[in-house]
């Protein structure tokens, strides 16, 4: 590879279609660009990183590699998605912003979780909970029917439609140590998922969550896609992801932010079908290359390198003032004539200044 050519890692686990098509996709374009599969086997704290861009499609599932990518953020890589935030993120919190944003939500409530490790002792530990829960009350916010799902999930896993107390109560009680959510159930007429690329692209499928299926083609009125492309773009501008997948409920004529938090979207060709496909292929290749040229880095987004600058400015801050008192002295034992040419000195150091 030429000393000129910059690196882009991607970590993947099991998909097949997707990986070879963008390593092809920006092969093709000879722009100074290449990408790789990231090989690990261990990693040193502070160990510098070749790559400017990681695409994560995988850490979700493998812990190791979101250790690792904390420190390829520390070493001024851009990794998409950010794995702070996607560490952080749930759906509870989703749908908190999503209406502080703006954007239509289900009613939602989340739940102390069922059980908990052996270290938990139920009538020690858990003083600040109260027991047993409010089901009236629960259902009485939320309505019935009511889908119970875990708030750190994905893939369709652990989501349960219910129909009444005694079902809810069921599900919840098989939950396990997961956190789950109760959330008011949309009785949709339609439905979207929007693929959204570098905060700001939002390509909006028509979707069928019966039947896992993509249409090629959409029947949105023109009014309703705009604003399900506005809230998708808010949402993603809003959580910072530069791939994720935002989906829409909609009732009476109204998009419902159901599930937001898909920071390693499918893009699969056998579920997406070849024509969005080879959109997210060629647009997250588009993003890739750019972000590659950039100076952008996920570090910039936190403190940590301001509190590094801020190690040394005590420093340079000693040097300044020590070179103003020199400053001071030298104009206090210059003759009175030359006063003059001294008031001068503030324009031409504003000049230097500037």
């Amino acid at each position: 590879m030429a000393a000129h050519e910059l690196k882009i890692g991607l970590l993947v686990g099991r998909e097949w279609s997707f990986p070879p098509a963008f390593i092809e996709e920006v092969a093709r374009r000879n722009v100074g660009v290449t990408v790789e599969y990231v090989q690990l086997g261990g990693t040193q704290m502070n160990e510098p990183n070749p790559y400017r861009v990681i695409v994560d499609r995988i850490s979700h599932e493998v812990p190791y590699y979101r250790s690792y990518l904390k420190n390829a953020v520390l070493q001024g890589v851009k990794v998409i998605n950010d794995p702070f935030m996607w560490t952080a993120d749930d759906k509870f919190f989703e749908a908190s912003l999503a209406t502080q944003l703006g954007v239509a939500s289900p009613k939602t409530i989340v739940l102390p979780n069922k059980d908990y490790v052996p270290g938990i002792k139920h009538d020690e530990s858990l003083r600040n909970l109260m027991y047993p829960l409010n089901w009236d009350w629960i259902v009485s916010v939320i309505g019935m029917p009511c889908i119970l799902k875990d708030a750190h999930g994905g893939g369709w896993r652990d989501v349960y439609a219910v129909y009444s107390i005694d079902e809810l109560i069921e599900k919840y009680n098989d939950s396990g140590m997961l956190t789950m959510i109760v959330q008011e159930f949309i009785a949709w007429e339609n439905y979207a998922r929007c693929m959204c690329l570098g905060q700001d692209e939002i390509h909006v499928m028509k979707y069928d969550p019966r039947e896992r299926r993509y249409h090629e083609n959409h029947d949105f009125s023109p009014e309703l896609y705009a604003r399900i492309e506005k809230d998708a773009r808010t949402l993603v501008q809003a959580l910072g992801y530069d791939m994720n997948t935002v989906e829409f409920a909609v009732r009476d004529g109204v998009p419902y932010a159901i599930d937001f938090m898909n920071p390693a979207p499918d893009m699969d060709v056998n579920s997406l079908g070849e024509t969005h496909f080879r959109w997210m292929v060629t647009h997250m290749a588009d993003l890739a290359i750019r972000l590659a040229k950039s100076n952008d880095s996920t570090l910039a987004h936190y403190d940590w390198t301001k509190a590094s600058a801020t190690k040394a400015a005590p420093k340079r801050k000693a040097s300044a003032s020590k070179s103003s008192a020199a400053k001071t002295k030298a104009s206090a034992t210059k003759p009175a004539a030359k006063a003059k040419p001294a008031a001068k000195k503030p324009a031409a150091r504003k000049k230097a200044d500037g």
